[in-house]
């Protein structure tokens, strides 16, 4: 059963990156599907955003085993990783998520905290969303790549998070693009907002137990005053 909006003590939103801040999940998908067919394996769209939010050695043994059934050694791994990364950053930077400013604007109008929660460990992250998102973004509510052990679909990325933080499942409120990581946020016990930003059907999100569903992030801002409002029991 879902969560409520109204049972919450709310403190604090968990924002995923990768398309939900930036639109970048397009250029992911050229890239994983670049370095699989290039290796002469099937690998669609549909199956990066389906698996977004997995390590890559996870994504590259997933497609190891289901076509050639056997595991990737770890220079194997390495190697199509590197390929993919190449490729991606030979791509058309990826812009900031239409609308996000908006529903970012309404979260620090309300003074509640923001939070990063990525699977991505790029050196440069902070300065990435220091530039996009001046003063939103601190080291000190992230968590990446770096930080955690087993990442998603696993609970610990959110769970960190809310350590990090001070706080209780009830006081937060994750805002996801991934059937992934939404199934993270909601074993880690959050009330979780998915956004369809990408080419999923919408009951890849709901099955993993999204308690709310929007299709942009246009739609997030148009209810966000609504959000708040139920969610700090002023409504």
């Amino acid at each position: 059963m879902g969560k409520n909006l109204a049972d919450l003590d709310l403190r604090a939103f968990l924002f995923d990156m990768d398309g939900v801040l930036f639109d970048s999940m397009p250029n992911h998908a050229k890239a994983w599907v670049h370095a699989f067919v290039s290796l002469g394996l099937k690998f669609t769209d549909y199956d990066v955003y389906m698996r977004e939010g997995m390590t890559g050695s996870s994504t590259i043994n997933e497609v190891f085993g289901a076509q050639l059934n056997r595991t990737a050694t770890e220079e194997e791994c390495q190697r199509i990783y590197q390929f993919k990364s190449k490729y991606f950053e030979s791509l058309p930077a990826a812009t900031v998520m239409k609308d996000v400013d908006g529903v970012l604007a309404a979260i620090q109008a309300a003074e509640k905290e923001i939070f990063l929660v990525t699977g991505s460990g790029q050196a440069s992250l902070l300065d990435k969303l220091n530039h996009a998102f001046p003063g939103v973004f601190v080291k000190e509510r992230m968590v990446t790549a770096f930080d955690v052990k087993k990442g998603k679909p696993d609970p610990e990325p959110y769970l960190m998070a809310l350590e990090k933080g001070g706080l209780k499942a009830n006081q937060a409120i994750v805002v996801e693009n991934a059937p992934l990581g939404v199934r993270s946020a909601v074993a880690a016990g959050i009330f979780t907002i998915a956004v369809n930003t990408g080419i999923l059907r919408d009951e890849e999100l709901l099955n993993n137990g999204a308690d709310l569903l929007y299709h942009s992030m246009a739609e997030l801002k148009a209810d966000m005053a609504r959000i708040l409002a139920v969610a700090q029991h002023t409504l």
